[in-house]
């Protein structure tokens, strides 16, 4: 190959290692998929966390009892990470157990946690990939991005969270939370109502709303 050649063959490389380090890790994962975050295949499962509820206690029993979910300690493994890993891989849309990783990774700060197989924006890329309908899915994971301070990324995933159906007081609310920190308010204004409605006791985003001047009561129906 002649200098040329040379040149732009790194030249084409340098670009696409710029490309990659200038994204978002969530924007990694989902593009990279497989590359990065691993194959589904698993020798227990994969299983869908919404029907094959025969299958759960045989993982739960042993891997996510309430010592994991609630981060006191490991049960399988001494990392807590270790055994959210094994519930996630036998079941990669199971929400509580992906609620307990993000959860694991804020308290130490880290997108990696210790124990944990794959980073949680691969887990969540995981979770989509096996089942890209589950809603659920989708609004943990618009959570945990608003959390981590990724608030446009966090809209786009709560959105297609709504698009599949999801429409409960914490969807609204979160989705709120979200718009608001975005500045938009009239949408905002108008999940926060809703959530309300539906029963949603926290007053974080009605305080946000008001601290904005752009709380109203919602009309009378």
């Amino acid at each position: 190959m002649n200098k040329c050649g040379k040149w732009r063959g790194a030249s084409f490389t340098a670009g696409v290692v710029t490309l990659f380090l200038s994204m978002s890790p969530t924007a990694l994962a989902q593009s990279l998929g497989p590359a990065v975050c691993g194959p589904l295949e698993n020798t227990f499962g994969p299983y869908d966390y919404r029907t094959n509820k025969d299958k759960l206690p045989i993982v739960e029993r042993f891997h996510f009892t309430p010592d994991v979910e609630n981060l006191r300690k490991g049960a399988s493994t001494n990392r807590i990470g270790g055994d959210i890993s094994y519930t996630l891989r036998a079941f990669p849309n199971h929400t509580r157990a992906l609620l307990a990783m993000s959860r694991l990774a804020q308290r130490e700060k880290t997108n990696s946690p210790k124990g944990s197989t794959y980073s949680v924006d691969c887990w969540f890329e995981r979770a989509l990939r096996f089942r890209p309908d589950d809603a659920e899915v989708r609004m943990t994971n618009g959570i945990y991005l608003a959390q981590t301070g990724r608030k446009a990324e966090a809209a786009k995933m709560l959105e297609g969270a709504a698009k599949l159906g999801e429409s409960g007081a914490n969807f609204h609310y979160n989705m709120g939370l979200v718009y608001a920190d975005l500045g938009r308010y009239d949408e905002a204004l108008a999940h926060a109502h809703k959530a309300y409605a539906l029963g949603f006791a926290l007053p974080g985003l009605k305080n946000k709303l008001q601290r904005a001047g752009k709380w109203r009561d919602a009309p009378a129906s």
